[in-house]
């Protein structure tokens, strides 16, 4: 496909006047000549009922002119899907969604066949999957290749270009590239706070947007959110040991036998209680929270020496609690909440006002998404990261991720899933975002948790597609 220019868009074309975007990054973006965006396609396949066709293209690392060398370029990944049902000339003639996974720090989802929300996607829409920046086939980060970039006050600069500003510009430039007029995007959980900053900076390259999950606060400190997420998590505990009252002893069991015993995990690194308190994530959803009492049901075995945790508990917690798959997570966590201040380790600052998720409490409470400083500590994955991430923390000239302003003159359909109890994006604050963009439909159920789309994808994406077009038809 022929390269096109990159114009027509705040993001990199022309300059936002006034508000709160005027004399920032964001605003005057590419001012110079326009760009073309190399793109070329490597592999196509076929296989049960759908196609699939592997885009790549050569975007600018910084969109926005500030430190990165002149014209320095990073490959960014995507791979199609369309339903077999359609013939080549037929799927062309398609027009494209866009999905936005959910992490910082995901890569896009690999679907081995279409089924639940991508089933429905694929009756009427091709699927561009992307690889966001610094993951799966998108210039990935982790601890071997950082240090390619320098010293580590250079790996904590590269890492600036990261977040969700970036990625709706290369989201832009990949549209152009396709020959796409405005396309649909659908976000899920970090997915969808890139939806926002799609609608915030680029409006005109969106034909519509579904977000399941991922109503971010468009502003004020990241504390906020973690004081409001650690009610949910603690709440959800409740709800969970009135489920499965005997793992109330487990959970205490275990941290009590960690305090005074030495495990290992495969790896070779010590299993501390803060550690094992990070099996809570498996409390975000409907779909696995059964999963997480059939962790702990096993969980000891007997020995010459005594009870100890068995071999198949601790390789199944490691794989909870290692972030060797996704390090960009743990770095770029926080700083997807930075808006014109650094985070400081907020939610390692908030935990200070909920003894009961202590490592040290009587009764630990298990822990959600949250990430805290003695990560860099104790995952060998992230642990020669841990000046990088200091930075991260410190960094307090974070542009802008949203524009307030324009988002509340919206004019582009947006339909938004919002979970009663979602454990990492809380209700409250998604409902103060949902009233302050013009025209965003609020769909709320109490059914779902964080995987909805894992729990009923198909019905889910077809409720806010309809929502949306009921607006836009």
């Amino acid at each position: 496909m022929a390269d096109l220019p990159l114009t027509g868009l705040p993001l990199a074309g022309r300059p936002l006047t006034g508000g709160p975007l005027a004399g920032t990054a964001a605003a005057g973006l590419l001012e110079a000549a326009p760009l073309t965006v190399p793109h070329t396609v490597k592999a196509r396949h076929e296989y049960r009922g759908m196609r699939t066709a592997e885009h790549y293209f050569e975007v600018p690392l910084d969109h926005f002119r500030a430190a990165a060398p002149a014209g320095e370029t990073i490959t960014i990944f995507a791979r199609e899907y369309v339903s077999a049902d359609y013939s080549e000339d037929e799927a062309a003639q398609l027009p494209w969604l866009l999905y936005l996974q959910g992490g910082p720090g995901g890569r896009g989802n690999r679907l081995p066949a279409l089924g639940g929300w991508s089933k429905a996607a694929a009756k009427d829409f091709r699927i561009l999957m992307l690889d966001q920046r610094g993951t799966g086939l998108s210039a990935a980060v982790d601890r071997n290749t950082l240090p390619l970039r320098g010293n580590d006050a250079d790996q904590a600069a590269y890492l600036a270009h990261f977040r969700a500003d970036s990625i709706v510009a290369d989201a832009e430039a990949i549209r152009l590239a396709l020959g796409s007029g405005p396309w649909t995007i659908y976000g899920q959980s970090y997915g969808g706070f890139c939806a926002l900053s799609y609608l915030s900076f680029a409006p005109e390259g969106l034909r519509e947007a579904l977000i399941t999950g991922g109503l971010a606060p468009l502003a004020g400190p990241a504390d906020r959110v973690y004081r409001a997420t650690f009610q949910r998590v603690a709440a959800r505990n409740a709800e969970y040991f009135g489920r499965y009252p005997e793992d109330r002893a487990a959970v205490t069991r275990i941290a009590r036998h960690l305090r005074d015993t030495e495990e290992y995990l495969p790896d070779g690194e010590r299993l501390t209680v803060e550690r094992f308190q990070m099996v809570g994530s498996f409390l975000g959803g409907n779909t696995r929270v059964d999963a997480l009492h059939h962790l702990l049901e096993d969980a000891f075995v007997g020995t010459p020496g005594g009870d100890r945790l068995s071999d198949a508990f601790l390789d199944q917690v490691r794989g909870l609690v290692s972030r060797a798959a996704n390090p960009l997570y743990a770095l770029m966590h926080e700083s997807i909440y930075g808006q014109g201040e650094s985070t400081d380790w907020a939610a390692w600052r908030v935990l200070q006002d909920f003894p009961e998720f202590s490592p040290a409490a009587p009764e630990p409470l298990l822990t959600g998404e949250m990430v805290y400083p003695w990560y860099f500590e104790q995952d060998p994955a992230l642990r020669p990261l841990q000046d990088v991430a200091r930075r991260l923390a410190e960094k307090d000239d974070w542009p802008p991720l949203y524009d307030p302003e324009r988002l509340a003159l919206n004019t582009v359909p947006v339909a938004a899933a919002v979970y009663t109890d979602d454990i990492y994006v809380d209700r409250g604050l998604s409902l103060e975002t949902a009233a302050a963009v013009r025209g965003l439909q609020v769909w709320e159920s109490a059914d779902f948790h964080h995987d909805g789309i894992a729990d009923d994808g198909e019905g889910i994406f077809a409720r806010l597609l309809g929502l949306t077009r009921s607006v836009r038809d």
